[in-house]
């Protein structure tokens, strides 16, 4: 029996300490299933299933990926807000779920308290691409093309408020130039659009894109980092070529129910970590254009935090909504 008093409160938080560590040492004892907000064979379903497979090995349970997609992220989110606080129910998204904070006016979810950062997996530059069609090699080319045609260069994306339109949008207001948007339910459609010429360009992710361009199916000018990638390093980043102040460089991380106890918390962190440093699941991403770059979950989530309010603003003085 615990006494009354402080001395019964230290006791008290020795014991749910102790309980705490128990759990996470014992964890997991059974598979897990690991959420991906949107459709199989898109950037975020690849990075989850090159990580889930090792994950698994270095946890000892089977992780189980499962697609969950619509409304550009939301469903799968509110799922895994809803889940037990347990940890054995996953997500990997990308920084689409700081975007939505604002993009939508009810989420059935409040994103900073019921979803805990667990650890950021890296960042991926998007890439603009173009059709072989249009008369353009380089963003100035780009630019001058779209301000003598205004509205004439249709983009695609996965949606309004999704990555491929926000980048586009951002591009457009520092360039003064006037595109047409077409949204899909998805970049996969989008992207099948873009090489049947249906529309003229896009701001992909590297991983989306890079079979495509090294096929010479589409022509990228440009990558959208602060930094040149070592993926495609002979393109110039678009701030380089003409634009300056451009940066868009999304990230993708791992998180679990907002309750999760902080040592299980510590424990993913660690176990997703080790499996970051592994070589063959590093080339594996950046074979796909993505930079890995492990943190631990408290500065992941200064980050999150840190883009719902970037984000928050750039949509609020633009007027992007998704309803």
């Amino acid at each position: 029996m615990i006494p009354r008093g402080p001395a019964g409160l230290v006791g008290l938080l020795v014991c749910l300490l102790v309980a705490g560590t128990a759990v996470a040492q014992s964890y997991p004892t059974h598979p897990i299933r690991m959420l991906v907000p949107f459709a199989p064979g898109g950037t975020t379903d690849i990075v989850a299933r090159v990580l889930g497979l090792k994950l698994s090995e270095n946890l000892g349970q089977p992780i189980v990926v499962e697609n969950k997609s619509g409304a550009g992220g939301t469903i799968a989110t509110a799922m895994l807000a809803k889940s037990p606080g347990d940890g054995y129910t996953l997500m990997v998204m990308h920084q689409g779920l700081a975007f939505n904070v604002s993009l939508y006016s009810n989420l059935p979810y409040d994103t900073l308290r019921d979803l805990a950062p667990i650890a950021h997996i890296g960042a991926t530059p998007n890439a603009l691409v173009v059709t072989n069609s249009l008369p353009v090699n380089s963003v100035k080319e780009f630019v001058d093309y779209a301000r003598a045609n205004p509205g004439r260069i249709a983009y695609g994306s996965g949606g309004v408020g999704s990555a491929g339109h926000l980048s586009m949008v951002l591009l457009q207001s520092l360039t003064a130039t006037k595109m047409t948007h077409v949204p899909y339910k998805g970049s996969g459609p989008a992207l099948t659009d873009l090489m049947g010429g249906q529309v003229q360009a896009m701001l992909l992710t590297l991983p989306a894109v890079i079979s495509y361009v090294k096929s010479g199916k589409l022509r990228a000018i440009a990558t959208s980092g602060s930094r040149r990638s070592g993926a495609l390093p002979e393109l110039p980043t678009i701030a380089e070529a003409g634009v300056p102040g451009y940066e868009y460089t999304p990230w993708y991380g791992v998180f679990a129910q907002g309750t999760l106890p902080r040592e299980l918390v510590i424990r993913l962190n660690v176990s997703v970590n080790k499996v970051l440093e592994d070589a063959a699941v590093r080339d594996k991403l950046a074979q796909q254009g993505l930079e890995v770059h492990a943190m631990d979950s408290a500065r992941f989530a200064e980050l999150l935090r840190a883009d719902v309010a970037r984000w928050g603003k750039i949509m609020r003085d633009l007027g992007i909504r998704a309803d």
